[in-house]
């Protein structure tokens, strides 16, 4: 009876803890957006750039509809600025396709990337590259990738030395990542992989993080039910066989990122039946996961996390509201309880 009851006690303790870090970990919760000039949008970004926070992500009237445009906007002394479109498909031929998996990058000292595919689906689209030198006020003309170079396809590239390591993926010959090397800002490409067969996995959208001097980790979204992940030992230039993780996973994207301190966090879904509730967690080794704190959870698509850590070591995440909205929360690690 008193052990019952001490895992009774534990189980509400446990609970209350979680609402209490919840609580008092965000910062702020808030829409990048209320109206808009498209019906949907997806697969958001964020970046932190020297006058601020920028975020993109494409709408349209639906997925994969010609109308879909890349959108941003910058958070600013007075909030978010107004959408604006700063990429489309309408080629020369004015043939018209959508635009898909905006991702910012932010080059230190250098300028504002933007990567982005542009095709009618995603066995068929091709690389995009954009390049701001004010922060994200104006951009350059578009220019396309090389063949077969995508770039980042949904989550954020990291910077080694002059190396810019991309996480990448395909889904024309079923679904295997990739990742592709450049060290002149998109204009050579060296490709590592596919790290995968189909056989045993099929993933897609890694991404990112760093365990000390030349060891990396992906973590990556798939058809299994599970967060997949590799290893590498070589700063990326070799990866260990897929493994699925203890992660849960409904074959929708995720985002990760390495934070100041040495601990991973995760932006996911934690189930393997649908798009809520979304849940971030964290972890020491990036094995073994704790959820400390649950963003959504009533009925609807809470989907595509982007998660970075700026300077100021604030986290910053940003994600799909319903494909209505784009929603923000700023997080504070002093107050997340490792």
């Amino acid at each position: 009876m008193k052990s019952a009851l001490m895992l009774i006690a534990s189980f509400f303790l446990s609970s209350f803890s979680h609402a209490n870090a919840q609580e008092s970990a965000i910062a702020a919760s808030e829409f990048i957006f209320i109206n808009a000039p498209f019906k949907e949008c997806h697969a958001s970004t964020i970046e932190s750039t020297p006058t601020g926070l920028i975020a993109a992500w494409f709408g349209g009237t639906e997925e994969r509809n010609k109308d879909v445009e890349i959108w941003t906007s910058r958070k600013t002394a007075t909030g978010w600025t107004k959408p604006m479109s700063v990429a489309d498909g309408i080629q020369r031929n004015k043939k018209r396709y959508p635009t898909w998996n905006p991702v910012l990058f932010q080059m230190p000292s250098g300028p504002l990337l933007l990567f982005y595919k542009v095709g009618p689906n995603p066995k068929e689209w091709w690389g995009m590259l954009k390049t701001s030198t004010d922060n994200g006020l104006t951009w350059s003309a578009a220019t396309r990738l090389p063949d077969g170079i995508l770039g980042p396809i949904k989550n954020k590239p990291i910077l080694l030395g002059n190396r810019l390591l991309c996480p990448s993926s395909s889904e024309h010959a079923g679904w295997r990542i990739h990742f592709e090397i450049t060290e002149d800002m998109g204009k050579t490409w060296k490709v590592v992989g596919p790290i995968n067969t189909t056989e045993q996995f099929n993933a897609i959208q890694p991404s990112i993080l760093t365990h000390g001097k030349d060891t990396l980790q992906i973590l990556a979204r798939s058809k299994e039910a599970s967060v997949l992940s590799s290893w590498s030992y070589d700063d990326g230039l070799t990866w260990s066989k897929l493994y699925a993780t203890e992660l849960p996973n409904p074959n929708s994207g995720t985002d990760a990122v390495t934070l100041a301190n040495g601990y991973q966090l995760l932006v996911y879904n934690p189930t393997t039946k649908s798009r809520t509730p979304l849940d971030v967690a964290i972890s020491k080794d990036g094995i073994k996961w704790k959820s400390i704190l649950t963003l959504e959870s009533e009925p609807g698509e809470y989907s595509y996390p982007a998660v970075i850590q700026s300077a100021d070591g604030m986290i910053h995440i940003t994600y799909t509201w319903k494909r209505e909205r784009i929603k923000y929360v700023m997080l504070d690690p002093g107050k997340i309880d490792f």
